[in-house]
């Protein structure tokens, strides 16, 4: 279940499991800190938040007032703090960069990674993304498709691009309309990017928490991208908010990016997925692919865990 709250210049999501909470400020507010709370002060009223509740503040409005004691305490909780353009599209983000005893050794393990571990991590990736783009062409009737075969010839380091030619055939297939993938394309393009910057950020706070850093990618590479691992992991979870794009063009006549589209993609963190002994909200089960990914660096295991994203 899912709490959308309207209160003045703020919205709150959350669900009954109290996980963490996202903020989204679409007008100029004041937030302070006093006694581990976030104080939000607008014209109307002034609310507080624990800040331990919280798992990320969304800000958008460029008048917005931000105290340096709160971007703090935000940061000290591995609370992601995401900030907007003028085109009101996630453009930066704060996170903390020290979020673990053993920093320094998980740096290290990390960095020292050798090819073959990556090409077999992306591998996997790469099986996983296309498993779950499969299932969601299932769950919209397109049950004959190649994406599983393709999965499952997907080769070390993805060395004849099977995701390539999977994305394809997906693309092509999963809207009831003439559609191409771009980045500054047409409807629904820009929910797309929306969504996926926000899964970006979610992905990036997870790799921190778990003491890596998401600069360094396994496949992406590129010197001016600050989260190339965090573009690496997030490809399995991206089909989740896809299908919240397809959930929302059902629900809304509206094309533009407004308001209530971004509240909908924002719910795509709380969105409930499955291991195969538990289940999870999204926010929590990316933490434990960001730990299964540590794992892999240090020598423990040899699998990243993904969970699947529907039953």
């Amino acid at each position: 279940m899912f709490i959308l709250l309207h209160k003045s210049n703020l919205i709150l999501i959350f669900n009954k499991k109290m996980i963490k909470r996202t903020l989204f400020f679409e007008n100029k507010a004041s937030l302070t800190t006093q006694n581990e709370q976030l104080c939000i002060k607008t014209d109307v009223k002034t609310t507080t938040v624990p800040i331990e509740d919280i798992g990320f503040v969304v800000i958008e409005n460029p008048e917005t007032y931000v105290s340096i004691p709160l971007l703090i305490k935000l940061s000290a909780q591995n609370v992601a703090v995401i900030f907007c353009d003028e085109k009101h599209m996630p453009a930066s983000m704060l996170l903390n960069l020290s979020t673990h005893y053993l920093q320094q050794e998980i740096f290290s393990q990390q960095i020292n990674a050798t090819e073959p571990l990556k090409k077999q991590i992306w591998q996997q990736i790469i099986n996983a993304k296309i498993s779950n783009q499969g299932h969601l062409l299932n769950l919209q009737g397109h049950t004959q498709h190649p994406l599983k075969h393709y999965a499952t010839k997907v080769l070390s380091g993805d060395t004849d691009n099977r995701e390539g030619a999977a994305a394809a055939y997906y693309w092509k297939h999963l809207f009831d309309f003439d559609f191409q993938r771009e980045r500054g394309g047409a409807y629904p393009n820009s929910f797309l990017n929306y969504g996926y910057i926000v899964l970006r950020a979610a992905v990036a706070r997870a790799l921190s928490g778990s003491g890596m850093l998401p600069t360094l990618g396994i496949h992406h590479h590129n010197r001016y991208n600050a989260f190339c691992l965090a573009d690496d992991i997030m490809e399995p979870y991206r089909p989740l908010v896809d299908a919240k794009v397809l959930e929302i063009m059902e629900k809304y006549e509206e094309q533009e990016l407004k308001t209530p589209i971004k509240a909908e993609l924002l719910k795509v963190l709380t969105q409930t997925v499955y291991f195969e002994d538990f289940e999870s909200p999204l926010m929590v089960a990316l933490q434990y692919t960001a730990n299964s990914l540590q794992q892999c660096f240090n020598g423990t295991q040899r699998k990243i865990n993904y969970p699947k994203l529907w039953n």
